[in-house]
């Protein structure tokens, strides 16, 4: 039994990652990596600052992951996505915006 479901496992593994392999799903595959890319980030500068920060890596890591998420949603047709990031790629821009705007009045995000 215990060999059945890890049979089934590794069956269902290679038609995920092996037998479905192309262009998008390596492009997803990366959209995926820049977006987590962004806590990696966030939590080395949150450990030098001694406090929790976030700095302005943080965003483009986020707009570049998410767009990248949403161009793979779009050619995957996959509404679940295409809403989700639609939108919070929306919030990651204006985020850059607003930080480089208020830059020359001393901005809470860290530059590193």
């Amino acid at each position: 039994m215990l060999i059945q479901y890890g049979e089934a496992l590794g069956n269902y593994l290679y038609d995920v990652f092996v037998a479905k392999f192309d262009f998008w799903l390596a492009f997803g595959l990366v959209a995926q990596l820049l977006f987590t890319a962004r806590f990696l980030v966030q939590w080395i500068s949150s450990e030098r600052a001694g406090q929790s920060v976030v700095p302005m890596a943080f965003w483009f890591f986020s707009m570049g992951g998410g767009l990248m998420t949403l161009i793979y949603g779009i050619a995957k047709r996959e509404p679940v996505i295409i809403l989700g990031q639609g939108l919070a790629t929306i919030i990651y821009v204006r985020n850059i915006m607003l930080i480089v705007k208020s830059r020359g009045k001393g901005s809470r995000t860290l530059d590193r």
